[in-house]
């Protein structure tokens, strides 16, 4: 039987999502959790990757069980997974389901914080230069991505991907000046690798006219890389929503 389930995690404890040699990732964590409680070897495909220190409030996987999840089978899992990891359900689905390839959607959230918080050190990003950002600025920034479909400039050099092509829903900036933060929100049918957070860096850039918005439609126009590239850093970046096709 195939089996979806949601769940979130903290990712600041480890090296992406994705299972590799001699490092702790979530992936790892959670087959490790269902082949202790099936007593053989279990794998899980994910909705998509995150990179070191990236968080997810939702991420879904997919497995095959031996057998029907029986009651309470919830708690049994989160007793064997670590803190900083957490499975809310366990969704059974038709055996060709797939976490990954039947998303129609996905949504980020990367806060920024600009006052110093030791309480948010690993779940947001602490920008020191609040005050040389202009708001509408960093609005005109994000609003750039919207007009394009091929997004090369903000790709990881060392990706895979065999297309650079995403459909961007929704690109902005939310402010809320009580709590001296400000969030970037974006949603799409994909993402390229460090997408989100190349992005982030751009508009922020953009804000204190270290890159002009000319110079980035040039780019994406080209499909050349920036020549001022900056990759905010990962603790600020959540994965917030994945959507499937009914």
């Amino acid at each position: 039987m195939r089996y979806f389930a949601r769940l979130a995690y903290n990712g600041a404890n480890y090296y992406g999502w994705q299972k590799q040699p001699n490092q702790i990732s979530v992936q790892e964590q959670i087959e490790t959790a269902l082949s202790t409680v099936f007593n053989q070897a279990t794998e899980i495909v994910g909705c998509g990757r995150t990179d070191t220190g990236v968080h997810a409030r939702q991420y879904f996987i997919h497995f095959d069980s031996p057998y029907p999840l029986p009651e309470g089978f919830v708690r049994r899992i989160n007793k064997l997974l670590p803190r900083d990891i957490a499975i809310d359900e366990f969704i059974p689905v038709h055996p060709e389901a797939h976490a990954r390839f039947d998303a129609t959607l996905r949504s980020y959230e990367y806060f920024i914080d600009l006052k110093k918080n030791p309480f948010a050190e690993k779940t947001a990003y602490f920008f020191p230069f609040g005050d040389q950002i202009d708001p509408l600025t960093l609005q005109q920034a994000a609003s750039i991505v919207l007009d394009y479909e091929d997004f090369f400039p903000f790709c990881k050099t060392d990706s895979d991907a065999q297309t650079m092509k995403c459909l961007i829903k929704q690109s902005e900036w939310k402010f809320y000046p009580d709590q001296h933060r400000m969030v970037y929100h974006i949603s799409a049918n994909r993402f390229l690798r460090g997408m989100v957070r190349l992005i982030v860096g751009m508009c922020l850039n953009v804000s204190m006219n270290k890159v002009s918005i000319r110079e980035v439609r040039e780019a994406l126009d080209t499909q050349t890389r920036l020549k001022k590239s900056w990759s905010a850093p990962p603790e600020g970046l959540f994965l917030t929503q994945v959507v499937y096709r009914q």
